[in-house]
């Protein structure tokens, strides 16, 4: 990702699989040098790319100080590497816990002072205010919710968990997570319970074993996806955290991965074998449980601007018609249309990244509700990368 550090332009880089939680701030001729590191070319031949590009002699003994710091870091492809994914997978596999991956980095892992960051995102004029008791809306029985970071998009949050505080009676919450590494398949499931600062949320294992009775161990082949992806943890964060010390609560954690093949092939999620049969599994799934279901898609909207592969900065009138792009989706959305939601995303070969898309149209083919809401849209407004975000209800 481009940036701007003390008036320097450099280049961020950071792992998405998140084997290395450091972020290396590349200043441009450090980033050239690294962008050989490519297994083609010897330190001799980027020595001689060095010099060419900028004139300068690149000493064998900073190369290798280079080539040391990237490796302690997790940066470089190798021996060092590859046994610490090994190991790194190995503890995961073992675990019956998904350990809370960026409790104190992103958010805080003090359960007193999340909270008390969490009451925060309620208060107006940006939050909805404290919930009230029961208002007689019908009970609430599907939620679009944003995952974008906490600091950024807590307000936002809080407009959708108010709603399930005050009009929801779910004991599980199917929350349909955004995976955002490359996975093999369009779905992925765990059986592990879900550790956040609040305490552990468990999974319902009996169901996630429903789903893989209908569609096979593949739902298993990407576990490891779940790891360190953040758009479950920050829901059952919430979930935990508001709704856990009032009732008893479960979930299942379920990763929706791209659906860029049936974008750019111009076909329906619902043609796709693999696709349907997981609906179908999940709605079986639902009936089945006999339980009072909720369920969540985890989902941001728009990525827009230099650091998600835009040419120049965002500005006002960029964000305005981000803006209307986003709300006449939204409309699709909430009228639960799931083939018009994806139509609107695919008529523009995903455009403005909609990072939600398997997510959200999942939740809409296998959510039966009567009507939806949009409560809140939101933007966080940055030149270099702006992310919209939304909270819808159905019921």
């Amino acid at each position: 990702m481009p940036a701007e550090v003390g008036g320097q332009q450099v280049v961020c880089l950071r792992d998405p699989y998140h084997f290395s939680d450091r972020v290396l701030l590349l200043p441009l001729p450090l980033f050239y040098i690294v962008s050989l590191f490519d297994g083609r070319h010897s330190g001799l031949d980027v020595q001689a790319a060095f010099v060419r590009r900028y004139g300068e002699l690149l000493f064998r003994e900073r190369l290798d100080e280079i080539v040391r710091q990237l490796d302690e870091a997790h940066f470089l492809e190798g021996e060092g590497f590859e046994t610490y994914r090994a190991q790194t997978e190995a503890d995961f596999a073992r675990s019956p816990i998904r350990r809370a991956a960026l409790a104190g980095k992103v958010y805080d892992a003090d359960p007193e002072r999340l909270r008390a960051q969490i009451d925060t995102f309620f208060a107006p004029p940006e939050g909805p205010g404290p919930p009230q008791p029961c208002n007689g809306r019908p009970p609430i029985k599907g939620a679009v919710i944003p995952h974008i970071d906490f600091a950024r998009g807590g307000a936002c949050y809080a407009w959708a968990y108010k709603a399930l505080l005050e009009s929801c009676d779910a004991d599980l919450f199917i929350v349909l997570g955004t995976s955002h590494t490359g996975t093999r398949g369009f779905f992925a499931v765990t059986r592990k319970d879900y550790d956040t600062p609040f305490g552990v949320i468990p999974t319902d294992t009996s169901f996630v074993d429903r789903l893989i009775g209908r569609c096979g161990p593949t739902l298993l082949q990407d576990e490891q996806a779940h790891r360190a992806e953040h758009s479950i943890e920050f829901q059952a964060t919430m979930l935990q955290g508001l709704l856990g010390p009032k009732r008893a609560l479960q979930m299942v954690p379920i990763l929706c991965l791209s659906f860029h093949e049936l974008i750019a092939g111009g076909v329906s999620p619902r043609s796709h074998p693999a696709v349907a049969n997981f609906l179908e599994a999940l709605q079986e799934a639902i009936a089945a449980s006999g339980r009072r279901c909720c369920l969540i898609a985890s989902a941001d909207l728009a990525h827009v601007g230099p650091r998600f592969g835009d040419p120049g900065p965002v500005d006002e009138l960029q964000l305005k018609v981000v803006a209307q792009k986003d709300l006449t989706m939204l409309e699709k959305v909430a009228e639960r249309d799931a083939e018009g939601f994806f139509h609107i995303v695919q008529a523009e070969g995903d455009r403005w990244r909609i990072c939600g898309l398997s997510s959200i149209y999942t939740l809409l083919a296998a959510l039966d509700a009567q009507q939806g809401q949009l409560l809140k849209y939101g933007q966080w407004p940055d030149p270099a990368g702006t992310v919209t975000f939304a909270s819808v209800i159905f019921s």
